[in-house]
């Protein structure tokens, strides 16, 4: 048996997740990565298998405006820039995918500036 370390619990929790949340076209999911430097956010149709849109703190949009933040502001940001270009595709309903991580911190944050940018999940 493999050592359990906590990226694969996260990613057994995801897994656990994702039988029961699955984005479509007229409701995509709203997935979510952190790492520790960073936090990426995508909004996926799982039918067609396509990213509608993403951002993250690596976008060279955001890139500017996240330097000298806390990684929850910057959290907050990325939340606010993915529910912006949803909105600007047409997208204003999402299921929310937290990949696993608990609901607190930084992916609270990104939920948070989401529904701020006009995301309704």
């Amino acid at each position: 048996m493999a050592k359990k370390t906590r990226t694969i619990a996260r990613i057994r929790r995801h897994r656990r997740v994702r039988k029961y949340i699955s984005g479509t076209p007229e409701r995509p999911r709203l997935n979510v990565f952190r790492s520790l430097s960073e936090i990426y956010a995508q909004v996926i149709d799982d039918e067609n298998g396509h990213t509608i849109v993403s951002a993250s703190t690596i976008d060279r949009e955001l890139r500017p405006k996240v330097k000298g933040l806390s990684k929850t502001e910057q959290a907050r940001l990325v939340g606010e820039a993915i529910a912006q270009r949803a909105r600007s595709k047409g997208v204003d309903t999402v299921v929310f995918d937290r990949g696993g991580f608990r609901y607190m911190g930084r992916v609270k944050a990104l939920a948070e500036g989401a529904r701020k940018g006009g995301l309704k999940f």
